[in-house]
């Protein structure tokens, strides 16, 4: 079964547009993984607009499952990662300006410094992963850096996924076959959604997680957290 792990950068979010502790991080994580979730992500940005450093302390002591930290390997990110020590960092070249994630490394013009943080975070028995498009010489380049694994940019596959093109699974799949004839295993994340993770899941050989934030948060509005955690586990069975 692939693990879920719930991004919780929303409730950060919600909590920092009003000010005051309100909704509580930790609380929210901690009732995700009571609903079944087998993980907990975040992703700090130095501007702290959502998830901050500090959060990233509290939560550790309360992430009993899978405790995943994203972001761009700055100097403040490296230290507040290894200071916490969480089961996996997730390298992300997202620039201090983006809203979002919005493309995978070039893991080979940035081959010898992804070797180097990589090398740090080994050395402190934190698993590494690297965000990556699904383009081959890409996922080759991942494996030279020393990273335990991949998590594929997903974006693309959303967006002609919900306009009714399947074929847009292929690169994806090509992906994932190579990675694991490579000895990388296969995380997944951004506009995964109920609507497409069960095709997903399903055309990805080995999927070993996938990171839901958004989505899943918005899908919750709806349905409740708990009822949405179990629709998700229900079909990443």
């Amino acid at each position: 079964m692939t693990k879920l792990s719930v991004n919780i950068n929303k409730i950060a979010t919600l909590r920092n547009s009003r000010g005051g502790d309100v909704p509580n991080v930790v609380q929210f994580a901690k009732d995700v993984q009571r609903y079944g979730a087998e993980g907990v992500t975040i992703h700090p940005r130095p501007d702290e607009r959502h998830i901050r450093y500090q959060d990233a302390h509290d939560l550790k002591p309360e992430v009993y499952t899978e405790y995943n930290i994203e972001g761009n390997p700055i100097e403040s990110f490296v230290n507040l990662v290894l200071e916490v020590k969480p089961t996996q960092v997730t390298l992300v070249p997202d620039g201090v300006d983006a809203i979002t994630s919005n493309a995978g490394w070039d893991t080979i013009k940035n081959k010898h410094f992804l070797v180097d943080v990589i090398a740090e975070f080994n050395k402190n028995n934190i698993r590494t992963s690297i965000f990556v498009d699904p383009v081959l010489k890409q996922i080759e380049g991942a494996k030279e850096t020393g990273a335990d694994r991949i998590e594929l940019y997903t974006e693309a596959f959303a967006h002609q996924y919900g306009l009714g093109n399947i074929d847009a699974i292929k690169p994806y799949a090509e992906s994932a076959q190579l990675a694991n004839n490579l000895g990388l295993g296969i995380n997944a994340g951004h506009d995964l959604s109920l609507d497409n993770i069960k095709f997903f899941k399903d055309n990805i050989p080995d999927l070993l997680e996938v990171s839901i934030g958004h989505a899943l948060i918005a899908e919750s509005l709806y349905l409740g957290v708990e009822n949405v955690i179990q629709m998700y586990l229900h079909k990443l069975k």
